[in-house]
């Protein structure tokens, strides 16, 4: 990648540069830069190109940098922030980024767009910026780089452009339907709407363009026409036609100009061919143009400084222009005219007026608005100089001996280039940063109320003055403290209210060059200026000045008014102007001659003063005297006062401020300023403190008042419940007698109600038991008759009863019999029955052993085939050793269960109830072993040979012992059974097997046991009586019940746990 520069010597000087990005390959190629962007000072150049690759190009030092690698287009970019090595672009990804030229790092993202950014406004402090894309435009504080604000917008209208107005704290909104809104930066609140233009005049506004006083609006589109706003008048003031050639105008930048004080005048027009035009927007004369057809320009943007133009031309290089060298070839003859065409479009006559056509020809005379008919003359001034006037050379082409020779010839400069020339002979540095960073720094404390001090009308003026006396006080500390100072910069203020930095930068010239030596005795006025005063006054007129000691009149009286409001109280604007004008062309002690001279002119009015409160209004309103004739006593005072009294030896010469950074301002007592400023915070302490205090007070008083108001309610309330108990109180009394009078007359209808009462009882009662008498007996008389009648009755069913008792003896006798022979039959079918059925049931359980011993015997050769099938896949397997280990080990683990279990058998024997579990346990034991794998025994099969052989030994050994110990045990009870009692304990013993059998789910083996005794209790001869014997067999029945329950449970349990493979200790090698 190769970035190459092509200076043209040629082609009239206008190309100083021409910056091509070319890419050197096997197939080489350029490539476009999209977008320039200067810095504020105008001497470094910030372009993109396509590949997101964007440089830093040092004008001044004629080099330039990579500073970052986006890689992705750009389509906006800003270079004029707070900081200066940085800068914001707006990418393809519809994001911002801030870079910093100097570390080449990323110091913020910022997102929130949801389409193409068209465009970024950076405010004139660069602390905030505006990006704006066809659908919302969001505010951005460059500090945090958070978002403020965002403007969303319905679709149909759409956003054009949203931008800050140059060095005010206006935001102006431009939309689709051609709608332009201002807005308060502080609030955000709408300002003011500019209105519909006159009909016929109408065109889509498609770009914009704002001189650096913030005072005009162009604004162009699909036409060949331009309005101008002035957005002071918030009206259509021009309508500027364009040659037929332009079409459609697709950007509009001013061009930066010394002379014009901010009110730009020239116009950079890029149309639709690609041709940047430069018109006068006053004359409508077209001055120069780049660009061509061929070599069309795509876009442009203006150095600050007004220096340099850069332009993004169709091919993708960039071309870099000298703004003098194309002004100096605008003067020539112009290579072709335009014509009017007569079949134009037709306007209204409202529109006529204002519109005028771009002529390459010089005009008439400068359009001027009614509103400021000023008439001014053009001088031309001689383009060569000496050089014995260098040292008499202004910024801005100006030379200062001219503009003297002027000022004499006219009296005054031109009302229209006065601002101008005044910045010229002050030298402004116009350091933008440096009082950017004043302006940071908000109002100062001694200025927060000075509209209780200058009530002033307009709001506007009061902010400016309070802002511009606060950057003084945030200079130099003295300025906060010197009264005078609002009375100083207050006409500046109102002649620069739409310029902060020029109205600041203008008061502080004043104050560090005319100002000299006033502040040395402060806080006192100046005596050493006053007393050069006086001195001059007493050489050229003794009379006068012996008048003013007369009557104590001292310079504090006649002199320091005049000078502390600068002559703004005694003079009018016009006057006060054309003072000024000489004053700045003239040395700093000129304006001390001034005063003199007014007062000298001023002497046929004060020697006819002999009151002091005469004196003192004189010098602070209006008099008349003529002010050509003070002017003229002043230069004369100039030439006449001798050089030992002559301020001029006193006072140093103009310096103009510095650039950059402003100088130190510390010609004053600094710690009588640091005193004064030290009892200022603790007066303004003590008032803060007051005022809480006098808030707290009135709180407290409103809160006593409060109170009071609600202690009255409360007293009125409580009063009026007293007034409204006692009325009830005394309702309650009456209502109380009233209930005690008819309680007396109720208690006598009461009395004698219960006599009459009493009296119908008493006759009731003897009736009653007269009736009861008669009741009685009639009663007697009828149980007498009963009482006879049922003994005659009991006589005869006593007859019939025994007769029925005689013959239910006879039946019971016979069925007695016959009971005892069905008793008999029964027991001998029930004993035969029992006989059977514990046969069939023995011969069942045996049947159910074959079974499981069957079960066993397919489980053991099932277990085998699956051991013969595993060690014949495992021989094969490739890890024979480990699986060899593993198996030895395992056939160990089960050698060691084997013992455990032929242990356990033992313990079994000599502990009946111990046996079950021990048996659980070991099955339990051999499961979990007998899970484990086998592994393969190839290398060591005859260590596994003999450890199988000494298992089945094992086997027989423990089976043989088994057999013996249940032979043991049959014996055993065919010896209980033949001892007397012996069924109980054995039954009991039975019960208990039978219990501890369902617990610990043991394969039935002692149901044989129990089979054998229920047969021998089932023969035993000692059960003779008929009721032993039923006792016997109902216990035998249940005793069965449960057997064959228990044998039917152990064997699905021993179907269900052991499966073929859980008996490896009965398998054979």
């Amino acid at each position: 990648m190769i970035l190459s520069m092509v200076v043209f010597a040629g082609f009239l000087h206008r190309v100083i540069v021409n910056i091509i990005h070319s890419v050197q390959g096997y197939h080489s190629k350029t490539v476009h830069f999209l977008n320039v962007a200067f810095n504020l000072s105008g001497d470094s150049l910030l372009a993109a190109d396509r590949q997101g690759n964007i440089y830093v190009f040092d004008l001044n030092g004629n080099r330039f940098s990579l500073v970052q690698r986006t890689m992705q287009a750009c389509t906006a970019l800003a270079f004029n922030l707070r900081r200066k090595s940085e800068f914001l672009v707006a990418l393809a990804d519809y994001s911002v980024k801030c870079f910093d030229t100097g570390t080449q790092e990323l110091v913020s993202w910022m997102r929130g767009h949801e389409s193409s950014v068209s465009s970024i406004s950076v405010h004139g402090s660069g602390k905030y910026a505006i990006t704006t894309s066809t659908d919302t435009a969001q505010l951005w504080d460059l500090d945090t780089f958070q978002r403020i604000r965002k403007l969303n917008v319905r679709q149909s209208v759409g956003i054009q452009k949203v931008f800050f107005l140059p060095l005010s704290n206006t935001i102006l909104s431009c939309f689709k339907d051609n709608s332009v809104f201002a807005w308060e930066f502080d609030t955000l609140h709408c300002k003011y709407q500019l209105p519909t233009p006159v009909e016929g005049s109408v065109l889509f506004y498609k770009v914009f363009a704002v001189t650096r006083d913030g005072q005009t609006l162009v604004a162009g589109g699909k036409s060949n026409h331009l309005h101008l706003w002035s957005l002071e008048l918030k009206q259509l003031i021009r309508i500027i036609q364009m040659p037929e050639k332009v079409r459609a105008v697709r950007h509009l930048e001013f061009l930066p100009d010394s002379f014009d004080g901010g009110s730009n005048q020239v116009l950079g027009v890029l149309s639709q061919d690609n041709i940047l035009r430069f018109i006068n927007i006053e004359t409508c004369k077209l001055l120069f143009d780049i660009g061509s057809p061929e070599e069309g320009i795509s876009t442009a943007a203006i150095s600050p400084n007004g220096r340099y133009i850069a332009s993004v031309m169709k091919n993708g290089s960039l071309n870099l222009y000298s703004v003098q060298a194309l002004t100096q070839e605008g003067n020539k003859p112009p290579p072709f005219m335009f014509k009017a065409v007569e079949d134009g479009p037709k306007y209204t006559a409202e529109a006529n007026k204002l519109i005028t056509k771009v002529t390459s020809g010089r005009s008439k005379g400068p359009w001027k608005s009614k509103q400021s008919k000023i008439q001014s003359r053009l001088l031309k001034l001689q383009e060569n100089t000496s050089l014995e006037n260098k040292e008499n050379e202004l910024p801005g082409g100006l030379n200062k001996k001219r503009l003297q020779a002027l000022l004499k010839g006219f009296g005054e400069y031109p009302a229209k280039y006065r601002m101008f020339v005044w910045r010229s002979l002050l030298q402004l540095p116009e350091n933008h940063l440096a009082f950017s960073s004043l302006l940071d720094r908000g109002i100062h404390s001694a200025f927060v109320n000075i509209q209780k001090e200058y009530p002033i009308k307009s709001r506007k003026l009061l902010r400016v003055l309070q802002r511009t006396l606060s950057c003084l006080a945030h200079w130099s500390a003295i300025f906060a403290e010197t009264p005078y100072m609002p009375l100083l910069a207050f006409p500046f203020v109102k002649l620069f209210q739409n310029n902060q930095l020029i109205c600041f930068e203008v008061v502080a010239t004043v104050v560090v060059n005319f100002c000299q030596h006033w502040f040395e005795y402060f806080p006192n006025p100046p005596v050493n200026v006053l007393s050069m005063m006086e001195n001059v006054l007493g050489h050229h007129d003794k009379e006068l000045l012996q008048h003013l000691v007369k009557y104590n009149v001292t310079s504090q009286v006649y002199a320091w008014p005049l000078l502390e409001t600068l002559l703004s109280e005694v003079l009018t604007r016009e006057e006060w102007l054309k003072v000024f004008d000489n004053i700045f062309s003239n040395h700093p002690s000129y304006f001390l001659m001034v005063v003199v001279a007014y007062i000298i002119c001023s002497r046929a009015p004060l020697l006819h003063c002999n009151q002091a409160a005469d004196f003192e209004y004189f010098f602070h309103h209006r008099n008349n005297v003529d002010i050509n004739v003070v002017i003229k006593e002043a230069y004369h005072l100039m030439e006449a006062t001798p050089l030992d009294i002559h301020p001029q030896l006193m006072l140093d010469d103009f310096t103009p401020l510095t650039k950059g950074q402003y100088p130190v301002f510390n010609k004053y007592p600094v710690f009588i300023v640091d005193y004064q400023a030290q009892e200022r915070e603790k007066i303004r302490q003590d008032e803060m403190e007051y005022l809480r205090e006098r808030q707290l007070a009135h709180e407290s008083e409103a809160k006593a008042q409060e109170q009071k108001a609600e202690d009255e309610v409360w007293y009125r309330k409580q009063k009026l419940l007293q007034e409204a108990k006692e009325q009830r109180r005394k309702i309650l009394l009456e209502e109380e007698e009233k209930l005690a009078e008819q309680r007396q007359r109720l208690a006598v209808v009461k009395r004698e109600l219960k006599i009459k009462e009493l009296q119908l009882l008493d006759a009731s009662r003897r009736r009653f038991l007269n009736y009861q008498q008669d009741q009685l007996q009639m009663e007697l008389k009828r149980l007498d008759n009963e009482i006879a009648r049922k003994a005659s009755m009991r006589e005869q069913e006593t007859a019939a009863a025994v007769q029925d008792v005689e013959l239910r003896q006879m039946e019971l006798e016979s069925q007695k019999q016959f009971f005892e022979q069905h008793i008999i039959k029964h027991k001998e079918a029930v004993t035969k029955e029992m006989k059977e059925e514990v046969e069939a049931h023995r011969r069942k359980v045996d049947l159910e052993d074959q079974h499981v011993q069957r079960l066993i015997e397919i489980d053991r050769e099932e277990i085998q085939k699956a051991l013969t099938v595993a060690e014949e896949n495992l021989a094969k397997a490739e890890q024979k050793h480990i699986d060899t280990d593993w198996k030895l080990q395992a056939q160990r683990r089960l050698r060691r269960d084997d013992q455990e279990r032929e242990k356990s058998y033992r313990e079994i024997v000599e502990l009946l109830h111990d046996n079950r579990v021990k048996e659980a346990e070991l099955l339990k034991a051999m499961r979990e072993t007998e899970e484990k794998q086998w592994e393969d025994v190839a290398h060591n099969k005859a260590q596994l040979e003999e450890e199988q052989k000494a298992a089945a030994a094992a086997d027989g050994q423990r089976k043989q012992f088994l057999d013996d110990k249940m032979n043991d045990t049959l014996e055993l009870a065919e010896k209980l059974q033949r001892e007397d009692g012996s069924f109980e304990r054995l039954r009991d013993l039975k019960a208990r097997s039978t219990e501890r059998g369902v617990e610990v789910q043991q394969v039935p083996r002692s149901g044989n046991v129990c089979l054998s005794d229920l047969s021998t209790l089932a023969s035993s001869p000692h059960m003779s009586s008929g009721r032993r014997r039923a006792e016997l067999a109902r216990r035998e029945r249940e005793l069965m019940a449960e057997v064959w329950q228990l044998r039917q449970r152990l064997i699905s349990q021993a179907q269900a746990r052991h499966p073929p493979a859980r008996f490896p200790a009965t398998t054979s090698p």
